[in-house]
């Protein structure tokens, strides 16, 4: 692996090496060897399968650290189980207390509202959210906002409310799915595809013009007002069933994706409007909108004919991804975060243009198709499925080429590297042209059920102002249970992080920029403590899984990592 990185940093795992971990936790009974070696696998090879895992070659003087086994006499199956592994005490905890985790920046009383700290150096658990399910969450510097389980929305810090900054609910009853966030408004997409805009200010709440709410029963009409202030964000001319099924959102503005794949976009903040492009409509500036409201939705009419997938935005530029796989970029482009040439005379893009993939794996006879786009601050990132295809060479000869059809998973990252934030390894200030990042690209895993190596895509990146995390789709177990032996123990997806940390955002409890992903120790530090293990472990997100909570309900719960402006968060998801 070509530059810094996890890999380098860390004990290196071979392919072959995560191979025999698998085969060592399906032999475990056959004897006390296999039963310790298998333990300590269990326990190491899942946290850095990352590290060395995309080279199918194997590396023969790779070795694996092994740890002790340890149980305790007389105590039971579970507490065996967390002595014997990290990732298993990790995944209980998360099932047994879920809640928010927070760091980073405290200077607007986000992570955390009860202390007067300017900064969070590791994960601290919020105490409001104890216990506490989310549809969603988004964090600032200076207020934080989420989605509880009934869709109700919650705010908090001093963005919010300058003298009482503790978290309450604000707008309730709309039975919220989702929200973005702009310089000083909340987005917020209902079930039914409604589209809430509203201050993040407690006092613009209260004092700005509110709603008239109309409801008939049988025999009686009544009418009365919202509690707070908030404006509905329309799209014109939506067809029959056609409604807003996914929302995104810079600085400024924001786009709306429907159903029926179109985008529109909209001025997202109070108090200045986007004129860099990033709407997608050209010429379309302050001086030039059509009459109406401000926030008045306009749809990119360059993508009609275009099946929009996904949207995804940064602080002032747009990116979409059609069904076929092919990207389109517009909006400020003045650090490269399109994807297209910088050029000095041209970088506000305002007419959506496809961002060239294919030139990305010139001469490797792979037939790329991107999965996925991610934007923040003044970064992009992409996924990409690249499938091995024959040369003309291979075509020529008809020999049988042994790995035709073999999909590489690669993650490509584009934008303003200066502080680490594109996760190359290296401290660009200008990268156009999309780069690999490899600690993330080219990674494979052993699949028992198959028979052979299959590839490790990321699951999910969230992209902050100027930090990103990855939480892998590796190979995950959460089956232990009374029926299973004390040795079967649970674990989750590998997360690493990286970019600025001039606030402890990363999380490594350091202050010093992070230019290659890495991991962070788990969460619950005390827990680890109690259980006899220092910090040599690392923090994996638990996986979707139905769970039986404390107060008996059945939900369908993971873990999901959240990076803001300035600071972090790990909140227990509910499906929606």
């Amino acid at each position: 692996m070509a530059g810094p990185g996890p890999r380098g940093a860390c004990a290196q795992v071979s392919l072959r090496a995560r191979s025999n971990a698998h085969a060592a936790r399906r032999s475990w009974p056959r004897s006390t060897l296999v039963f310790g070696c298998a333990v300590a696998l269990a326990l190491v090879s899942i946290p850095l399968q990352h590290e060395n895992a995309q080279a199918e070659s194997v590396d023969n003087t790779s070795q694996v650290v092994v740890e002790k086994a340890r149980t305790k006499k007389g105590a039971s199956k579970e507490e065996n189980r967390a002595l014997l592994s990290s990732q298993h005490l990790q995944v209980k905890h998360s099932w047994d207390h879920p809640g928010v985790y927070a760091w980073g920046s405290n200077s607007g009383r986000v992570v955390d509202p009860d202390s007067g700290d300017a900064v969070v150096r590791t994960a601290r658990r919020m105490a409001f959210f104890d216990d506490v399910l989310l549809r969603d969450l988004k964090l600032d510097r200076s207020f934080g906002a989420a989605i509880v389980e009934n869709g109700d929305l919650v705010q908090w810090g001093r963005g919010y409310s300058e003298h009482d900054g503790q978290p309450e609910v604000s707008l309730k009853g709309k039975n919220l799915v989702s929200l973005a966030i702009s310089a000083d408004r909340i987005i917020a997409l209902s079930k039914a595809g409604d589209v809430f805009s509203l201050p993040v200010s407690k006092k613009d709440q209260l004092e700005g013009p509110k709603a008239s709410v109309r409801s008939w029963l049988p025999l009686f009409f009544s009418a009365s007002t919202e509690p707070i202030s908030y404006r509905k964000l329309t799209p014109p001319k939506l067809s029959y069933g056609e409604r807003v099924t996914a929302v995104s959102s810079g600085l400024e503005h924001a786009l709306l994706l429907t159903s029926s794949g179109r985008v529109f976009s909209t001025a997202s903040a109070s108090t200045t409007f986007p004129m860099r492009g990033q709407l997608g409509v050209p010429g379309l500036t302050w001086t030039t909108r059509p009459l109406g409201p401000v926030d008045m939705c306009h749809e990119v009419t360059t993508l009609k004919g275009f099946n929009i997938a996904a949207i995804a935005t940064g602080d002032y530029h747009s990116l979409v991804l059609d069904d076929h796989g092919r990207v389109f970029g517009f909006g400020d482009n003045s650090s490269g975060q399109l994807g297209f040439d910088y050029s000095a005379d041209a970088s506000l893009v305002d007419t959506p243009r496809l961002l060239n993939t294919a030139r990305l794996y010139t001469g490797t006879n792979q037939s790329p198709r991107v999965t996925s786009i991610a934007a923040g601050g003044l970064n992009s990132f992409l996924t990409v499925d690249a499938t091995r295809v024959s040369s003309p060479s291979e075509h020529a000869d008809r020999a049988p080429v042994g790995d035709l059809a073999k999909v590489t998973a690669d993650v490509w990252a584009f934008g303003q590297g200066l502080r680490g934030s594109l996760g190359t390894g290296r401290w660009t200030h200008i990268q156009a042209t999309p780069t690999k990042v490899p600690a993330l690209s080219g990674l494979f895993e052993y699949d028992e059920g198959r028979g052979r190596a299959v590839p490790i895509r990321m699951a999910r990146i969230s992209v902050g102002q100027a930090h990103s995390a990855a939480t892998m789709a590796n190979a995950t177990h959460v089956g232990a249970g009374a029926a299973t032996p004390t040795h079967d123990t649970n674990w989750g997806a590998d997360v690493l992080f990286w970019g600025s940390n001039d606030f402890y955002q990363v999380g490594t409890g350091k202050r010093s920029n992070v230019a290659s992903p890495v991991y962070i120790r788990p969460l619950d530090m005390q827990s680890e403590i109690d259980a006899g293990r220092s910090d040599q472990h690392r923090f994996h997100a638990t996986p979707r899984h139905r769970v039986k909570l404390n107060d008996g309900r059945r939900v369908s719960m993971e873990q999901r990592v959240e990076c803001g402006r300035g600071c972090t968060a790990v909140y227990s998801a509910v499906a929606v």
